[in-house]
């Protein structure tokens, strides 16, 4: 019997997809000491009145904490699907996928709060 080679490349340029990126655990513990200084962040926030603001005329009061919780929070979703998940060192589908993953939560997300704010306020 003859060995066959199932790495033959035809020149598409297709070649090397199936290796895979070695990530030192110097990055894991880099990203594991990022995501505790944000958690500890995080906790420290909560203990702080970061004040309001008031948007315009409207009766619309805009509070400060959730939008700091939300944006560490966010930072940290980054650092996890980035370097937990590998998607920085995948091809540009996977990441082209997370990327329109996000755009749909969003979309949904921005569907149903246009939905919460257009209802009657304080006639229920």
């Amino acid at each position: 019997m003859s060995e066959t080679n199932t790495n033959i490349d035809h020149g598409h340029g297709h070649e090397n997809d199936n290796q895979h990126h070695i990530v030192s655990p110097m990055i894991y513990l880099t990203i594991l000491l990022c995501l505790l200084f944000f958690t500890g962040l995080t906790v420290a926030a909560s203990f702080v009145d970061l004040g309001q603001m008031r948007l315009f005329d409207t009766g619309f009061t805009l509070y400060w904490n959730p939008v700091v919780a939300l944006a560490i929070a966010c930072t940290k979703m980054t650092l996890v699907v980035l370097f937990f998940m590998h998607v920085k060192y995948s091809t540009k589908l996977t990441k082209l996928t997370v990327i329109s993953g996000f755009f749909i939560f969003m979309a949904l997300i921005g569907m149903t709060l246009s939905d919460y704010v257009s209802r009657a306020w304080g006639r229920w």
